[in-house]
């Protein structure tokens, strides 16, 4: 296989996916001889069924796909559960858009005819983000691919609906939720969205209703006061202790209402006596709770006043009940005063209306009500993580899954919408429920109860959520009856290895699956849980469309030009003005629209930025950098076949655990140098480091460590130390970097596969059977390299440490004499002969040096500047324009010396050292140190010159 002049990510991406695809090299390890100990698996966080992939998506699956690569080269039975999310409010709403574009309803469809329609639009754009998925490279057993909606998954819901409605845990009841006015349906509070928007705050003065004083209290939704059913006060406020227990006349209304006592109010916050409405705020409602008051809900469900209230508000929209309510007030002088007020306004996230807390009859979860076994659903996921059975990394977050858990309410599982899992509830006529698997056991209830009448099914769909906490075990095929029954997947992968999640959907998915999968299988779902932080741009802004600074993942693989860009970014835009300003800081940021970046460099940038933390700056430079390095190792992978091929490798020498290959009879003669056994030695190092990073889950580390052993150490150095063996005269020595050359490459590749997985595998195809190791068909199914030991090579490292600070040396020499890299100079060395003798002939090659002479100490009357390396003294013997170097000499220690000045003021000044960030002062410390080093090496030069 002929390896191209240059790097074209587009055409390799192209060839090599299907190929791992159609030979099915992503299927899931089923081989139960192995230890459990070898067991792999990862699930996908099941994304919108009709949505497409964005950078949080991107980023989630490099790393996913990174440790499924890694494990899966280190011969595990390996399983990435890939799936979708039939995501029910999402596509419902995409679905009624285009029926809305027709003229049509759903409710013109009826329900059986709309959901055929959604199914159809499933099956329509459903791929999508499975394609662009196979674009980032990732390698999930696609032939295992589920849905959250499909027949499997949908028996298991139901039966573990029925499980818990059976036990208690489920229930249907009147409570307060989020409710969206436009969807008609409960909402959770990932779906709600909460903006800061200018408002008002109205006082408003309650009469006694003895007439003898008045309370005032302040409101920023006036409307709500219709529904009021007291008013409360600190317990402990002097100023109203007296009032407790007396009547208030409710404004606009005909009813009196309590004064209640509850330490609940802030006595700091306005005038310390608060409204109580519990029918539509949830602290009222808990309040409501605590003192048994009257639910009074005052709007329809789709925002309007109701028959609740006044006769004169009824049918008016809230925000036009708002504006009446006030101007009554206003009217009867009892409006004390308005102000300007910021407040949080939630926000449906889909519709955009503001979301109101409404008292529904919906079915919930018991989250804190003991089950057979005495604990709570709640208190075993608290258990688990407690007793370290699951762990977290980073380990703080863990104080946020228990910070949520601790203060936990019942979860509502009902959601008015028909697309999703219906409820396998049915009721008679008389409101008798039956909870069951399908109708006929539903009238099988009904029969044994005694009722012989019509039964009718529960409209409602479950949440989303839901049907995820159940994919730990419902995408391995679950069945009632485990683990007396079971199947090699289940048996394997429950729990799986580790969850890869963003930190913002631990309550709403990671502890649901965790109470879900522990109390229905007995298991936990996933032994690890790494949460890493949210992508935003190069300026820690959220990633939004309002914004346009959303970057598509697959615009960074394949490239965009400015047009395409700015109308991708201003598309669907209503706002004039607004698509006019993200087209100006389009233009302005990309005035070339973005390059063809390509996958591996795409996903290398996701990896160097997975380090902790809730933000993660995207910096389009780092791809830029990444794509640079891909073809950095793309040139050096070229280098090494020149060199390599068609040459003697030796490589039917065997070669011992440290690293030595004792001669073979009849071989040619093989010699590693102290550089061979060095770059093989850091390559040891390496390999210890990468094996910790995975297992810490230290994704930017590893990608750091891969980047500078490769650029720096084998490209830099090793290279062109190599080139000097291969180009001398001793052949054991050329056949011993050839073969360190093309060995340590291909073990790079191997290192380097899990983040790169494209370019890697293009590279090794060429170099693993040169290398004398390519035994598998793919680098993917290679083995992962681990570390020995005894081959790191402490004293070889020592040599090479020095022999780097050597030819440093020669090059400040050459660069402060503004000697041409073209031109061979001499250089005199003081130090001992036998110890310099082996750097010397890479001395030579890599300072361009015509000769070396070794001395026992440097001609005292020599005007050369001289540089020190350790215990080494260099000074290149070329002519020195005397006048010239006095100059140069003279700013640069002018220069020292004020940095110098400056350095120790800083130093000297007791603010900046007490407020300064610790690493800020060690920093400005090693500043002052390097400069007074420098500063007493040029002194004497100066001296030296009669400067």
């Amino acid at each position: 296989m002929e390896l191209a002049k240059s790097f074209e990510p587009a055409a390799i991406e192209g060839r090599w996916y299907p190929t791992w695809e159609e030979n099915g090299y992503f299927a899931a390890g089923l081989d139960t001889s192995k230890p459990a100990d070898q067991s792999f698996c990862i699930l996908l966080p099941p994304p919108n069924v009709t949505g497409t992939l964005h950078m949080g998506h991107g980023f989630n699956q490099t790393i996913m796909d990174a440790l499924t690569r890694y494990y899966r080269m280190k011969g595990h039975n390996t399983l990435w559960q890939p799936g979708t999310d039939h995501a029910g409010i999402a596509t419902q709403i995409v679905v009624e858009r285009q029926l809305d574009a027709q003229g049509i309803s759903r409710h013109d469809l009826g329900r059986e005819k709309f959901l055929e329609k959604v199914w159809e639009w499933k099956e329509y754009s459903g791929g999508t983000i499975t394609r662009q998925m196979r674009r980032l490279g990732t390698s999930p057993d696609w032939k295992r691919e589920r849905f959250t909606m499909d027949a499997g998954l949908n028996k298991i819901v139901t039966e573990s609906f029925v499980r818990l409605y059976k036990e208690g845990l489920i229930y249907r009841g009147k409570r307060l939720v989020n409710w969206d006015p436009k969807l008609h349906t409960a909402v959770s509070d990932l779906e709600v969205v909460q903006e800061e928007e200018d408002g008002f705050m109205w006082h408003i003065r309650y009469p006694l209703a003895d007439g003898s004083a008045t309370l005032t209290v302040a409101t920023t939704r006036p409307e709500t006061m219709l529904g009021d059913t007291a008013v409360m006060v600190h317990p402990e406020d002097e100023r109203y202790k007296h009032l407790i227990g007396k009547l208030v006349k409710l404004p606009l209304t005909d009813r009196e209402i309590p004064v209640i006592a509850d330490a609940y109010v802030d006595m700091e916050f306005g005038t310390g006596v608060v409204k109580v409405t519990p029918a539509h705020d949830f602290n009222d409602y808990a309040v409501g709770q605590r003192h048994n008051l009257p639910l009074i809900s005052i709007l329809t469900l789709d925002g309007k006043i109701n028959d609740h209230a006044p006769e004169k508000y009824r049918g008016l929209d809230r925000f036009d009940a708002r504006k009446a309510v006030v101007a009554d007030l206003e009217a009867l002088g009892i409006l004390e005063k308005t102000d300007k007020h910021k407040l949080k306004v939630p926000r449906g996230d889909r519709t955009g209306v503001v979301i109101e807390p409404m008292l529904t009859d919906q079915w919930f979860v018991a989250m804190s009500k003991p089950g057979e076994d005495g604990k709570s659903i709640t208190e075993k996921a608290l258990d688990v993580v407690q007793s370290g059975e699951i762990k977290f990394y980073p380990e703080n977050w863990v104080n946020t899954y228990n910070q949520w858990l601790n203060n936990i309410q019942d979860w509502c599982i009902s959601r008015q919408l028909w697309w999703g899992h219906q409820i396998p509830a049915w009721y008679g006529v008389n409101g008798e429920v039956f909870v069951a698997h399908n109708e006929e056991e539903a009238r099988a209830q009904a029969d044994a109860a005694g009722y012989a009448g019509q039964l009718t099914r529960d409209a409602d769909v479950l949440d989303t959520w839901y049907s995820s906490a159940l994919w730990p075990f419902s995408t391995l095929d679950w069945t009632p009856e485990y683990p007396a029954k079971s199947n090699p997947a289940l048996d394997l992968y429950l729990p799986s290895s580790v969850l890869v999640t963003g930190f913002d959907i631990i309550f709403f998915w990671v502890a649901r699956m965790v109470m879900m999968t522990k109390h229905i299988t007995g298991k936990i779902p996933f032994k690890h849980v790494y949460v890493h932080g949210l992508i935003r741009d190069g300026e820690g802004q959220k990633m939004s469309k309002s914004k346009g600074n959303v970057l598509d993942p697959i615009d960074l693989i394949d490239g965009i030009g400015i047009e395409d860009l700015v109308k991708k970014r201003t598309f669907g835009l209503m706002n004039p003005k607004q698509a006019a300003q993200i087209e100006k800081k389009t233009r302005k940021e990309f005035p070339d629209g973005i390059p063809a970046f390509g996958t591996d460099a795409l996903r290398f940038t996701f990896a160097s930025l997975a380090s902790p933390g809730r933000d993660i700056k995207f910096d389009l430079n780092r791809c830029e950098g990444y794509r640079n390095f891909c073809n950095k190792l793309w040139n050096a992978t070229r280098f090494v076949l020149m060199n390599v091929e068609g040459h003697d490798l030796a490589l039917e020498h065997s070669q011992a655990a440290d690293g030595s290959c004792p001669a073979t009879p009849g071989a040619a003669p093989l010699q590693f140098s102290f550089a061979d056994r060095w770059i093989v030695s850091q390559l040891q190092r390496l390999e210890q480091e990468v094996a910790q990073y995975f297992t810490d889950y230290r994704f930017d580390l590893l990608a750091q460590a891969i980047y500078r052993f490769v650029w720096d150490e084998f490209c830099d150095w090793y290279v062109e130390l190599a080139k000097v063996q291969i180009n001398g005269s001793d052949d054991a020595l050329a056949r011993g970097a050839r073969r360190t050359l093309v060995r340590v490459l291909e073990t790079i590749l191997r290192l380097a596969h899990p983040l790169l997985p494209f370019i890697t595998e293009e590279l090794w195809q060429t170099v693993a059977p040169i290398a004398g190791r390519k035994t598998h068909p793919s680098i993917m199914l290679a083995p992962y390299p681990e570390a020995n030991p005894a081959r790191i090579d402490p004293e070889s490292e020592a040599k090479v440490e020095r022999l780097k600070a050597l030819i440093s040396a020669c090059r400040n020499l050459r660069g402060e004499m503004t000697i041409s890299p073209s031109v061979k100079a001499p250089l005199v060395v003081a130090g001992d002969a036998a110890e310099l003798a082996p750097h010397l002939p890479y001395l030579a090659a890599l300072a361009r040096l015509s000769e070396i002479t070794v001395v026992d100490d440097l001609p005292a009357d020599s005007l050369a500047p001289v540089a020190v390396a350790g215990e080494t003294r260099l000074m290149l013997q070329v002519e020195i324009d005397v006048a010239a170097e006095k100059e140069r000499l003279a700013k640069e220690i002018a220069r020292l010396e004020g940095e110098i000045s400056r350095a120790s003021a800083k130093l000297g000044n007791e603010s900046f050292v007490a407020r300064a960030p610790a690493a800020v002062v060690e920093q400005e410390k090693k500043r002052l140190a390097d400069f007074s080093a420098t500063l007493e090496q040029l002194k004497p030069q100066l001296a030296k010159l009669g400067g």
